[in-house]
């Protein structure tokens, strides 16, 4: 395959080059890698690989300090760890002559970083096999116009057979295909322009809609006011309302509009997007990340150089204070009812919270959306959670999530799905808990997830937005149809059942991955000591998170107890508002009183770039954040709680969910 005739019309392997097979055995990766070994995919089965390989394995957060490609390239992989050393040494995808990479199912789920294709690309390789991906991932990989197969197809090539180019993007809506077909998101939003290529015409007919089909509907370019539906599977443009970008991402989109657009570059609208300043923060004061200092002063200042240039909104940290984490900040600000908000993080399914839909997307196709103001959306299936009745005290959204990972998620039942929330029960959750489960959507390996909207709902941005009204707020609710299909099913799911969780850390050495998946009750995992007590993050630094650190807090007060000796405990606030409403309430005198170590506001640890990393394979952390990939949060083994269980376990010393007496039983 010649780089230059990308893609060509027929595909098949090029001579002298290679494919790596990411076997569960590591000890084969290493094999291929650095001793030559040559596998065949009839010698080998789909279990055999491995699945659920996260963005963070492909390219832990320091090699996202380069933004260039090229340099991410040389660390591909370097995540992938085995025994306590890297699987891929520098430049062993880059040296190792590979073309095509195969792995098992759900390949790269986690964070949106774009950085993760990016390795695979710029090391050489142009089709990536799996059994299936994260959508995240799939899309980044189209826009970069990697090409995408099964197994099936891989013996295919390995007995020299060539494939037309169409099997690779028959499966995918007619624009995803087009996409494919012209080398990538950029190349083709270019020659759309230039009349080059042509979008195809859609015409679906009346029909009851889901909350993702309104929402995509209500959106569509070029209706005149006219009335318009979509169906699964419908490849439409869509009007973007806004959408943000940070410092781990922003310099990349700068590159890219530059690169594609020349130097005196200009969007339209820029008070619709905005640029954060909350994932590196506090990177440089965790001792693996301060030698990168200088890369991450060069992303800060490609930030500050591309919100002067396009004028986005500025939420810069001042005085080395972040306003707060870019998901919570922009539904406390800006997210409205019935938005379509796009940014450079998988976390912004949060603002599905408001009725809304939100989802990440890579830096290459955030520089489209930014520049043209509209974005390809291929409308997916969904997948509908009806809630009733009320959660035990003892439990929170986090459990229901965590439920949700476990019975469903696990066996990619949610997977490329939106996920919809409704039913009665809905009204007994909080706007923070609903945020909780909308953020953990993308940990479903969703596309989005979605709440309805109700008088809670009214009441929250009403008490937040100065320039809201509730009368416009509720003409712009966003309902399902009656009779709307869900393609993904309809799941009832009764809270007073929800017991509380954990999701535990798995063994990767065994080729069991750390995965948000691996739920497991906490009555059944016995004892676990732990060290780390981390709670914050986007996932659980809200308003009500806060309520209920404070809540565990006095109680251990009360009990005469504080932070156990043996366990470092940390609490991250979520935003500036957050921490002035727990200054208010006298919660942050409280933590204080309990030994509980206080952070501004930020991403930290949750990222493994902060204070409540752990720093010892042995060490065992228990946190409310909502990943625990292997070494995300430093080399130790991580236990996804709920708020409650975190600050509860920083009590006893073990992992242990709430009571209200739970505390007073403790002997001092």
């Amino acid at each position: 395959m010649s780089e230059g005739l990308w893609p060509p019309k027929d595909i098949s392997l090029s001579p002298g080059k290679r494919v790596l097979f990411l076997t569960k055995d590591l000890a084969l990766i290493r094999k291929q890698l650095y001793d030559g070994l040559e596998l065949r995919m009839e010698d080998l089965s789909v279990d055999d690989l491995l699945d659920d390989i996260n963005t963070d394995v492909m390219s832990p957060a320091w090699v996202c300090f380069d933004h260039e490609p090229a340099m991410i390239a040389e660390n591909a992989y370097a995540g992938l760890m085995h025994e306590g050393s890297r699987v891929f040494q520098p430049r062993a995808l880059i040296d190792g002559g590979f073309e095509v990479i195969v792995s098992g199912h759900r390949k790269g789920t986690g964070s949106s970083r774009e950085t993760a294709p990016q390795c695979e690309r710029w090391s050489g390789i142009r089709i990536v096999i799996a059994a299936s991906f994260a959508p995240i991932h799939e899309r980044n990989n189209l826009n970069l116009g990697q090409l995408m197969g099964d197994h099936s197809m891989l013996i295919r090539l390995q007995n020299d057979e060539s494939i037309p180019l169409s099997e690779f993007t028959e499966k995918y809506d007619p624009v995803s295909s087009l996409i494919l077909e012209n080398g990538g998101i950029l190349p083709f939003a270019k020659r759309l322009k230039e009349g080059v290529v042509e979008l195809p015409e859609f015409s679906t007919q009346e029909r009851p809609m889901t909350m993702i089909e309104k929402l995509v509907s209500n959106k569509l370019l070029g209706t005149n006011g006219k009335k318009r539906f979509v169906k699964p599977g419908d490849a439409v443009l869509a009007q973007v309302d806004g959408g943000y970008s940070h410092e781990f991402t922003t310099a990349q989109v700068h590159t890219f509009l530059a690169d594609e657009y020349g130097e005196d570059y200009e969007i339209p609208s820029p008070s619709k997007f905005a640029v954060f300043e909350d994932h590196l923060l506090y990177a440089t004061g965790v001792p693996r990340f301060g030698k990168f200092t200088d890369k991450i002063q060069t992303l800060r200042d490609m930030q500050n150089s591309f919100q002067e240039h396009t004028g986005v909104r500025d939420y810069s940290a001042k005085d080395g204070v972040s306003p707060g984490i870019c998901h919570q900040v922009a539904r406390e600000e800006f997210i409205d009812v019935g938005d379509f908000i796009q940014a450079t993080d998988s976390h912004t399914c949060m603002g599905g919270a408001s009725n809304s839909l939100a989802y990440g997307v890579g830096s290459t196709e955030y520089a489209n959306l930014i520049h043209n103001q509209f974005a390809f959306v291929n409308v997916p299936e969904s997948i509908r959670f009806e809630l009733i009745g009320e959660l035990d005290p003892g439990c929170t959204a986090k459990d229901v999530i965590l439920h949700i990972l476990w019975r469903f998620a696990a066996e990619s039942e949610t997977l490329d799905m939106s996920m919809e929330f409704g039913g009665e029960g809905l009204a007994s959750l909080s706007m923070d808990e609903r945020a909780t489960l909308c953020n953990m959507a993308t940990e479903c390996s969703a596309k989005t997830g979605i709440c309805e909207a109700d008088e809670i709902t009214v009441d929250w941005l009403i008490s937040r937005r100065e320039d809201l009204d509730a009368a416009s707020i509720r003409r712009d609710f966003v309902l399902p149809d009656f009779g709307a299909v869900y393609g993904g099913g309809v799941h009832e799911i009764d809270l007073s059942q929800i017991r509380p969780m954990v999701a535990h850390p798995g063994s990767p050495d065994e080729g069991v991955p750390s995965d948000p998946t691996n739920g497991a009750y906490i009555d059944d995992i016995g004892d676990v000591a732990i060290d780390i007590a981390y709670a914050g993050s986007c996932t659980a630094g809200k308003d009500d998170d806060f309520s209920y650190y404070a809540m565990v807090c006095e109680a251990a007060l009360d009990s005469g107890l504080v932070v156990s000796d043996s366990v470092d405990c940390y609490i991250q606030f979520g935003s500036k508002s957050v921490k002035e409403l727990s200054m208010t309430m006298g919660w942050t005198e409280t933590f204080e009183r309990a030994g509980v170590k206080l952070i501004d506001p930020g991403c930290g640890a949750c990222i493994g770039a902060g204070p409540g990393v752990s720093d010892d394979p042995e060490q065992v952390t228990v946190s409310a954040i909502n990943r625990n990939f292997q070494g995300r949060s430093g080399p130790g083994k991580l236990y996804l709680a709920s708020p409650l269980t975190v600050m509860t376990s920083a009590f006893t010393g073990k992992i242990t969910a709430w009571h209200p007496e739970v505390l007073s039983l403790i002997h001092i």
